[in-house]
């Protein structure tokens, strides 16, 4: 198959070892800068990847990212963040990565390279066609990713991707592919900068966007995030008082009785 690999082109810059520091942030600085109009190109391919998994998580269904290496963990960060954001279910936003969790923190050996084990993953997990199955690969190239979602393809599951190479077989795989082109990385190949960037974007505005659409921002508010800390609870308890007319003894009080600021102001305007 014949497409750019641009994330594997050689670097705008050369004898990156003889800049000095001021150089090398400056020049990777520059380079971060053209992520975010890269984004701006692919919103109308996000927007429908969002829309349709809108559609299934209101059916019931649930958001799994599959990934590989740097890919995979931008998966799971994301994932991970969404219960105590948005007081989701643990298991409503689900980041798989290609080797086990153990992979997050140390690379297993060839795990991308095993078509048929995203399925495998997928089905212990009992995926079904009310879930989503979003995979992440910079290069598109990724066998592991591929092969999941063609299995899901088969199995009429929803199948999204975020990838950084226009035309690639991932790129083709997936029914609602998101392309980032963010061109040739500072250090040629290492699609943990400026891909993993754009990845991460797009991450973040899948997830968000869902997240508000299915009620759980109000106004701009977490109303229904996890109380996990202080700075949290102290949060929860502003929140209130910008909403109802009560002191912070108050504020504090009912969110301690009804775990969350949704269910505090709710309450009070019952009464």
């Amino acid at each position: 198959m014949n497409f750019t690999k641009t994330t594997e082109q050689s670097s705008h810059y050369e004898h990156l070892e003889k800049m000095s520091i001021h150089e090398l942030l400056t020049n990777i600085n520059n380079e971060d800068k053209t992520v975010p109009l890269a984004v701006e190109k692919a919103l109308p391919q996000i927007e429908l990847l969002v829309s349709k998994t809108v559609e299934k998580l209101k059916l019931g269904g649930r958001i799994f990212y599959i990934g590989a290496g740097t890919s995979g963990r931008l998966g799971v960060v994301d994932a991970s963040e969404c219960p105590p954001t948005f007081g989701v279910p643990f298991d409503l936003v689900n980041g798989i990565i290609a080797g086990g969790d153990k992979a997050i923190r140390k690379a297993v050996e060839n795990a991308e390279d095993h078509r048929e084990q995203a399925w495998t993953d997928l089905q212990n997990e009992n995926i079904t066609e009310n879930d989503v199955v979003i995979g992440i690969a910079a290069s598109g190239t990724t066998p592991y990713v591929i092969g999941g979602l063609e299995k899901c393809n088969e199995n009429n599951i929803i199948t999204g991707c975020i990838t950084c190479n226009d035309g690639s077989p991932l790129a083709l795989t997936a029914k609602f592919p998101v392309v980032v082109v963010v061109g040739p990385e500072f250090v040629t190949g290492s699609s943990r900068m400026k891909a993993g960037t754009a990845q991460k974007l797009v991450l973040n505005m899948i997830s968000t966007a869902s997240m508000i659409q299915l009620g759980k921002v109000k106004g701009n508010k977490m109303v229904d995030m996890q109380l996990s800390n202080e700075k949290l609870v102290d949060r929860g308890v502003k929140m209130i008082m910008s909403e109802i007319p009560v002191d912070y003894e108050t504020a504090s009080a009912l969110l301690k009785e009804f775990g969350s600021v949704r269910k505090a102001v709710e309450s009070y305007l019952n009464k």
